[in-house]
Formats: C-alpha cells, sequence, structure tokens
C-alpha cells in the first residue's frame, strides 16, 4: 500500500489508474514536499523490499527542468532523524543505498564521483557498507570543517571511496508518457525505458529499501570544488508529476 505525505499547499491526489503528486509556486525559503511510499511508520530493518525487487510504472511531468527534484525507486531513507517518540518508528542517519530515477535541477550536485553526472535526469545506484548510526554520530562533530574546501575536498574523496555510485544521464523528453521498469538483484540493477534496457549496474543497494515517488523544491550540492550547499528553491507555477500502472513485484 503507498501512502501519501505532502506539505501544507501540496496534494497527492488517487486518479484512474495511479496519482498525481503537485507542489504549489512559492519563493525559495519553504519546501514544498509530494510524495507516495511504501515504508511510513517502519524502522529501517522492517522496509518491505529485499532482492530481488521490481518496479515499473507510466511516468510524466509538467516541465523538463523543473526545480528541485523529483522521481522514483527503491531506497533506505538514510538521512532522517527519529528517536522513536510520539508513536515514530526510531531512525539515525545511515550511509545512503538506492536505486532509483532520479531527476536534480541544476543547482544540486548529487555525486560522489567527479566522473559521474550530478544532475539532470539519471538512473543512479548507491551501494554502502553497513555501519551503525552511533558510529556515523561523531562525524556531525566535524561537519564545520567542510567550510574548508581542501578538507571538503579530501572528506569528499574518502566517502566517494567508502560508498559505491554509478549512474547515467539520460536524454528523454520525460514531459511524455513513457513506461520505467527497475530491476533490482543482488549483484546488479537494470533501468529501462520503453521496454528498452537503457543502464546495468553492478552496483547494487544492500539491506531493506522501500519504495517512494516523489516531487519537491530542494537542492543538495557537494561539488568537485569542495563546495557545500543546500536550501530551497523558487517555483513560478505548478509542478507536477503523474504516475500510473505502479507494480512492484516483491521478493517473498
Amino acid at each position: 500500500m503507498l501512502n501519501p505525505r505532502h506539505t501544507t499547499g501540496a496534494n497527492v491526489i488517487p486518479t484512474e489508474n495511479g496519482w498525481h503528486l503537485e507542489i504549489p509556486p512559492g519563493e525559495a525559503g519553504a519546501y514544498r514536499l509530494a510524495q507516495v511510499d511504501d515504508y511510513a511508520g517502519l524502522p529501517r530493518g522492517r522496509f518491505p523490499l529485499r532482492t530481488p525487487s521490481t518496479l515499473s510504472l507510466r511516468c510524466r511531468v509538467s516541465e523538463a527542468h523543473l526545480p528541485g527534484t523529483w522521481g522514483f525507486g527503491f531506497w533506505n531513507d538514510p538521512f532522517v532523524f527519529s528517536f522513536g517518540l510520539q508513536g515514530k518508528p526510531r531512525r539515525l542517519p545511515v550511509l545512503p543505498n538506492a536505486c532509483w530515477f532520479f531527476h536534480a535541477s541544476a543547482e544540486n550536485h548529487l555525486s560522489f564521483h567527479n566522473s559521474l553526472p550530478g544532475n539532470g535526469f539519471l538512473v543512479q545506484s548507491f551501494r554502502s557498507p553497513k555501519i551503525p548510526s552511533l558510529l556515523l554520530a561523531p562525524g556531525l562533530l566535524g561537519l564545520p570543517l567542510l567550510f574548508s574546501k581542501l578538507i571538503s575536498r579530501l572528506l569528499r574523496t574518502v566517502v566517494g571511496k567508502t560508498i559505491g555510485e554509478d549512474s547515467l544521464l539520460l536524454d528523454l523528453d520525460v514531459t511524455q508518457w513513457h513506461m520505467y521498469n527497475l530491476l533490482w538483484r543482488e549483484s546488479e540493477v537494470a533501468f529501462s525505458v520503453d521496454d528498452a534496457i537503457v543502464f546495468e549496474s553492478p552496483i547494487s543497494p544492500r539491506g531493506s529499501l522501500g519504495l517512494v515517488i516523489w516531487i519537491d523544491n530542494q537542492y543538495a550540492a557537494w561539488t568537485p570544488e569542495g563546495r557545500i550547499g543546500m536550501g530551497t528553491l523558487q517555483q513560478k507555477a505548478p509542478a507536477w508529476v503523474e504516475i500510473e500502472q505502479v507494480k512492484v513485484m516483491r521478493n517473498e
């Protein structure tokens, strides 16, 4: 079952055969999100997807170069803080494991490797080692050091060697309907568009993952030069993602 989530003013609207996810226009400084997922209320260890799992759906979006990000696929929701209060699951940040179709506007740079694209419409996979959250927590004390571009570049190199990553920039008119398929196996990930394979990668995420489909106005960048930035972007018109024929085949 997919669970809708959205910020104030955004909408997640069921359609005859899918969902319409829309965020309203607005200035930078306010976060806007519309999302459906299958892991709301679950701790990461109980996320429902294991290898092998597949995702297929049809999708189109309102504009080719929307500010922020949108996409769909499998991930471990790695950056969430939650201490288990008020009935919420306990989650601390972990390293990313994901495979997805991912659009990132030009303000983003979401790659740890200089040879891989950091924005555009991407197929992308991440595989990270299992490092307990409590061992990662001391690293938060070193965040002020990232304001030094030299230290930031060095740390980015270390992170790139720790996290396996693979991606490809797609040349596709995303405003038109296309059929997308994602096959996640233990040893590989395969991406298809309109029944043609566009990318295969041996970088396969590990662990339990969840399905996420979203659109937002957020950006994050960690560039090869060591520049770090994040925030929200101005949006002059409503932005939307429409999906239909969503099918997930789970490993039983």
